[in-house]
This record gives C-alpha cells, sequence and structure tokens, in this order.
C-alpha cells in the first residue's frame, strides 16, 4: 500500500471515535443542529453527558427553558437501550433579549443543551427527535431526527465536544448557598455573610415560569452589607404567598458571573427587615399627622370644625369622651382598611392605598354621602332617629356615636392622598407580619387623629372656644361648601372613570338625593308624614342607580399631548437603554394634591420649558382605575399610592424619588441636574 494510503488509513481510524460523538446534521440556512456527547466510550455506572448542539447564523436565536414573553423553548426526547436513563435537560443561563417592548431570555451562536446519561451494559446507541424555535425578525419551528453510537470500553478521555459542554454547564445554576425570600411587593432579597457591595456589582432574575414577574421591567438593585436585592415587578401570575422559583446571576467588580437557583420563599421585605420596627410606626404616625395639611383633607378639616364647634361649652368628662370616640373612630378606619388591603395582597391583589377610590361605585357613593352631609349642614334637613343608620346621618349625629362616625368618615374621605412618611410607613407595613401591619397603620390613625386627641388628654384646652351660641348655625352653613366643593370634585373624578354614562347616574343620583333630603326636611318642620316615605323611595333610587355606575366603560387613559406619553415598562426600559433623563409621574384623578402638584409646579410655562431645554421625556401613568403595571412601579419604589414622582437622570445613574410637594424652583432645579 502507499505511503499516502496508509497516513490516509491512520487519519481516518483516528478520527473515527471523534466523528462518532456527533451525529449527522440536520442543516437549514438559519441553524445547524447535531446530537453530540462528552466521552469517547461508555462504562457501566459512569454517567456522561449527552447534548443537542444548536449552531445558529448570525442574528438568529433560539429559547431558554421560560423563553420569556414571545418565543418557545427546544425540546429533546431520548430513545435510550434498556437500563439506561437520562435526566432532563440542564438548561445552561441564557442571556436576555429585548424583543421591541417584551422581553425574551435566549441563546445565540451556539449553545449545548446537555443531559446526563446513567448508561447500562454494553454498547450505547441513542436516537433522538427534537425540535427548536429559530428567530431572527421572523420566527421559523424546526425539527430533526438524530442517532449517536458509542462503544463500550476503557476510553481515552474526554470527545473532542467534551469542551464545549464544560462551557455549558458552567452557565447551568447550582443551588443557592444564600437564603431567599420574595416580599409581597415582589421584591427578592438574598441573605448571606458574603454578600456586599464589594462582592456584588450587579444582579439580575430569570423567573423559572413566565407570570410571576413583568419580565420587560427593569429590576433595581440595592446591595448592602449581608443582603442583594431585587426589586422585580410583579406580574399577572405573581402570588404573594406562593414561592418565587428561578436563577439569579451575580457579577463581581472583575466581571465574574455567579448563576444561582433560586425558590424564594415569602417573607418580610428590606425594609422591615433594615429599619426598626419602632421606626416604622413612629414614620407611621407622623405620616398620619402631616396627612392633616395635605389638600385632599380639606374636606376632613369642616368635618373637624363641626365637631369642635359642637363641644363649645361641654363638661369635660364630655369633651374628653367626644374627642376619644372621634380619636377611636380614625383608628379603626385605618385599622379596617389596613387589614382589607393586607387581604387583597394575600390573595394575589394589585390593590395599593387608596385602592377604595379606583372603584367607581365607590367614589359616587361618596360624592352622595358629601353631598347629603352639606345639605345637612345647610339645614335642608335635621338628623333624627330615622336616619341613625346612614352612613352621613351617623358622621353628623351628636354624641359619641357621631364623633366616631365623623372619624370613620374623615379617614374614608382622606384616603386618596399619602403624606410624606407615609409611603414608607405602608410599604413597610404590608411587609410585616399581619399583626405589625396592623399597627402600623392604627399608628397612621392617631397621627391624623392627633389634634383632636390632645382634647382627650387635655379638655380644658375647650374653654378656648367661644360660648355656644348663633354663630355656630352660621359656621355650619358655611362649612357645607367644602362638602359641596368635595362632592363636585368626585363627580369630576367619576367623568374621568367611567365617562359620560358614569357621569349620568352619578348626577341624577345627586338630583335624586336632593329631593330625598327637601322632602325630609319638609315632613320634619310641617309634619308632613308622606314626606318621609318619598325621601325613602328617593333614596332605594339613588342606589339603584350604582350597578349603572358600575356598568359604565372606563373613561380614555393618558395620551400622548404637550410632549407628556403615557407610562409603560416597556417605554420606560426603552429610553433608559438609550441613557435618556426621564421624568415619570405617577397620578389619579381622585388624589388632590397629585393635581394641585400638576398647577402649582408641573403645569408652570418655565418647568414645562425645562423639560424641552433638558431633553427629558415625560412619562405619565393614570392610577385612577387601577393599574396593575402603576402599581407595580409604586412597590418598586416603596410607595403604595400616589403621589409619585421619579426622575432617571440622563446616562445610567440611580433615579431620584422627588417630594410628594413639589415646587416649581424644585423641578427647575431637578430637571437641571437630570438633564446633565
Amino acid at each position: 500500500m502507499p505511503r499516502t494510503g496508509f497516513a490516509l488509513l491512520a487519519l481516518m481510524l483516528l478520527s473515527a471515535p471523534a466523528m462518532a460523538l456527533e451525529s449527522a446534521p440536520v442543516r437549514s440556512a438559519r441553524a445547524t443542529a447535531t446530537l453530540v456527547s462528552d466521552a469517547d466510550t461508555v462504562q457501566p455506572g459512569t454517567k456522561l453527558h449527552l447534548g443537542l448542539r444548536l449552531q445558529m447564523a448570525p442574528g438568529w436565536h433560539t429559547y431558554w427553558q421560560n423563553p420569556g414573553d414571545a418565543g418557545a423553548a427546544p425540546e429533546l426526547t431520548l430513545a435510550l437501550p434498556p437500563g439506561a436513563a437520562a435526566t432532563p435537560i440542564e438548561w445552561p443561563t441564557p442571556e436576555r433579549l429585548p424583543e421591541g417592548p417584551v422581553m425574551t431570555y435566549a441563546y445565540r451562536t451556539e449553545v449545548v443543551l446537555p443531559v446526563t446519561v446513567t448508561p447500562g451494559s454494553g454498547a450505547l446507541t441513542v436516537e433522538a427527535t427534537a425540535s427548536w424555535l429559530v428567530c431572527e425578525k421572523v420566527c421559523v419551528p424546526e425539527e430533526g431526527k438524530f442517532q449517536l453510537s458509542l462503544p463500550a470500553g476503557a476510553g481515552t478521555g474526554p470527545s473532542a465536544e467534551a469542551p464545549l459542554f464544560a462551557a455549558s454547564l458552567a452557565r447551568v445554576p447550582r443551588p443557592s448557598p444564600f437564603s431567599a425570600t420574595v416580599a409581597a411587593d415582589g421584591a427578592l432579597t438574598l441573605s448571606g455573610p458574603e454578600l456586599s457591595p464589594a462582592t456584588v456589582q450587579d444582579a439580575w432574575f430569570f423567573p423559572a415560569n413566565w407570570g410571576p414577574v413583568d419580565q420587560a421591567a427593569p429590576q433595581p438593585l440595592t446591595v448592602a452589607p449581608g443582603s442583594v436585592r431585587l426589586a422585580l415587578t410583579p406580574g399577572s401570575g405573581f402570588k404573594a404567598a406562593d414561592p418565587l422559583a428561578g436563577t439569579v446571576v451575580l457579577r463581581d467588580a472583575g466581571g465574574q458571573e455567579t448563576f444561582l437557583s433560586v425558590s424564594a420563599v415569602p417573607g418580610d421585605g428590606p425594609a422591615s427587615a433594615t429599619t426598626p420596627f419602632w421606626q416604622v410606626v413612629l414614620l407611621a404616625g407622623l405620616g398620619g399627622l402631616i396627612l392633616n395639611l395635605m389638600p385632599c383633607v380639606f374636606p376632613v378639616l369642616a368635618m373637624k370644625a363641626v365637631a369642635v364647634a359642637r363641644m363649645s361649652g361641654q363638661g369635660r368628662g364630655a369633651i374628653r369622651a367626644e374627642a376619644a370616640s372621634y380619636t377611636a373612630g380614625v383608628m379603626l378606619a385605618f385599622v379596617g382598611l389596613g387589614g382589607l388591603l393586607i387581604g387583597l395582597r394575600e390573595a394575589g391583589g394589585a390593590a395599593g392605598w387608596g385602592f377604595q377610590f379606583q372603584s367607581p361605585v365607590f367614589v359616587a357613593v361618596m360624592a352622595w354621602v358629601l353631598l347629603a352631609v352639606g345639605l345637612n349642614l345647610s339645614g335642608v334637613f335635621r338628623v333624627g332617629a330615622r336616619l341613625a343608620g346612614a352612613g352621613q346621618g351617623l358622621a353628623s349625629r351628636p354624641g359619641h356615636a357621631g364623633s366616631f362616625f365623623t372619624g370613620l368618615l374623615a379617614v374614608l374621605v382622606a384616603t386618596p392622598c399619602t403624606a410624606p412618611f407615609m409611603g414608607a410607613a405602608i410599604a413597610a407595613a404590608l411587609a410585616a407580619p399581619a399583626v405589625l401591619s396592623l399597627l402600623v397603620f392604627a399608628a397612621m390613625g392617631l397621627g391624623l387623629a392627633a389634634p383632636y386627641a390632645i382634647l382627650a388628654l387635655v379638655p380644658g384646652l375647650a374653654r378656648l372656644l367661644p360660648r355656644p351660641g348663633a354663630w355656630m348655625d352660621v359656621l355650619k352653613g358655611v362649612l357645607a361648601f367644602p362638602m359641596y366643593g368635595a362632592a363636585a370634585w368626585l363627580v369630576w373624578v367619576i367623568s374621568l372613570q367611567a365617562g359620560s354614562a358614569g357621569l349620568l347616574a352619578t348626577m341624577a343620583g345627586m338630583v335624586l338625593l336632593g329631593f330625598a333630603a327637601w322632602a325630609l326636611g319638609l315632613a320634619q318642620t310641617s309634619g308632613w308624614r308622606i314626606g318621609y316615605g318619598a325621601a325613602g323611595l328617593a333614596l332605594m333610587a339613588v342606589f339603584g342607580l350604582l350597578p349603572s355606575v358600575a356598568a359604565a366603560p372606563p373613561a380614555s387613559a393618558v395620551t400622548t399631548t404637550d410632549g407628556i406619553e403615557p407610562f409603560s415598562a416597556a417605554r420606560l426600559a426603552a429610553l433608559r437603554a438609550e441613557g435618556r433623563p426621564v421624568f415619570v409621574n405617577m397620578t389619579a384623578a381622585w388624589c388632590v394634591s397629585c393635581l394641585v402638584n400638576e398647577r402649582v409646579a408641573l403645569s408652570a410655562s418655565a418647568v414645562r420649558q425645562a423639560f424641552t431645554d433638558h431633553r427629558v421625556t415625560y412619562l405619565k401613568g393614570d392610577w385612577t382605575r387601577g393599574d396593575p403595571a402603576i402599581t407595580a412601579f409604586l412597590r418598586e419604589h416603596a410607595r403604595d399610592g400616589v403621589p409619585l414622582y421619579v426622575l432617571y437622570p440622563a446616562g445610567s445613574g440611580a433615579p431620584d424619588v422627588l417630594p410628594q410637594i413639589l415646587t416649581e424652583s424644585e423641578m427647575l432645579s431637578q430637571l437641571q441636574r437630570a438633564g446633565g
């Protein structure tokens, strides 16, 4: 045989084992697929790896086990000889690949999807079927059949394809050595002594399944000694009582990445873990006290003024009892709302502070109640025993019951606003155990009631009030008008929530309520007893309109106008990826503080010009009828109510959360700094 023949035969013999370790390929213009092995031969009882190898053409990619918001995961089915067994695919950690407004988890260029095989006795012949999706501007499903034969024997060591498996298996997440918890607001926290700002420079999370996490939303990172926190945005499938599984990637200062498999159990968020609870209670009380100064509490102040005037000339015991009754009403209302909010969160809801004002039915009822209170203060009718069961009647009754239900109604009217310190306290409360949460809400109630509660502690202060007289009737008449104003404001809210249909039903209810008040007043002053029946029928008709309010279609959301764009997590992420400065305004029609800020600060001509000059994009989120994406954004910034103002600077700097009360000068200074 010629020398060249011997050389060719030797080359064929040397290459035969390696060639046997990769199946015949399935090729397309988009990808080449083969079945590969990391061993030359098989030995009984010695495990080896097989894998689907996908080599994508430039620009094309395939997907992870959770493909994200689009795509489909590859599938691999092995037919093994008797006695052999294989694990499911051990998925390497993918990369995040935004595709328009959605986020996908993908592999580009090349990937090996390994499985661990325990062979039986003798040689191993494997037949496999696989399907995969490859995407670029379009997505194309592909499939193939493969066969791979490995002889039995001692072997010559790793196969030529073994480095491919080593690279792939290095990205398979290992069980996390750190404890992992997920809070009710979606925040994922890893805890362990090895974690610190020196060891973790960046981190991100891949959910194992679609649904629990908004995958396109940013994942703001907070690293503290002993903990790493990712402020995940809950998705439509998020349930606060369920564990959260997935992969966490930690990157150190040198760029080295660690891939960890986590199953986070429901637990306290970082606010409760890092802030002593007594400080949370103190913040809650301070926030409730400051709430007295917020614009949406003006109707409450009118109720308080009437209650205080009613106490003029009474004895110390009566003053102390009425002040204590009002305080008890306020605190019970706060605890009740807090308990309802906790219950909705535990049930997987996305409720936040002031959530009841997102219901057009609740807003309509409140508008009617405030109108009735105003009519009573104007003297159209007086409250008697026949109306003792009515909400506004209870609030207007003399004595302890009247003070107690005035406190209840005051809280319901005040909840559209959150005061400074309240946001952090509410977020901490919702992450704490239920008993401690209710204590935080009670502290907020005590803060709101504090100016009035002082009279329970120092009833002698009531001596400073003028003596009873005709001035009290004049005061009541004057204080009726804040009630009318609040009712008119709520009617405007209805027009934004439920459109013209809801507005018509609410206004019709106000007309019927006015007739009922007039008929009742006539019966009380003239003895025209049929007036009681007429008033009762009118009230029944009023509440018969509630189904019409509830069925009214939602009004239009925020639209792009005057340089203001509607908020979306995808739009925010795209702007941040471009390094552009962004101002986010989370508001609601029922939030008076929000409206005051827009008129005083955000709509000023100098401020609007500053948005243009500094190229700051203005995104506005409307929470009037509730929006899970906005709720998630609020939770991401440790807030459970509006207003919330977040300013992202140019580049990749951390965002600033602005004060809840804005001024023109503050906005100009912040916009200049953000525009850089």
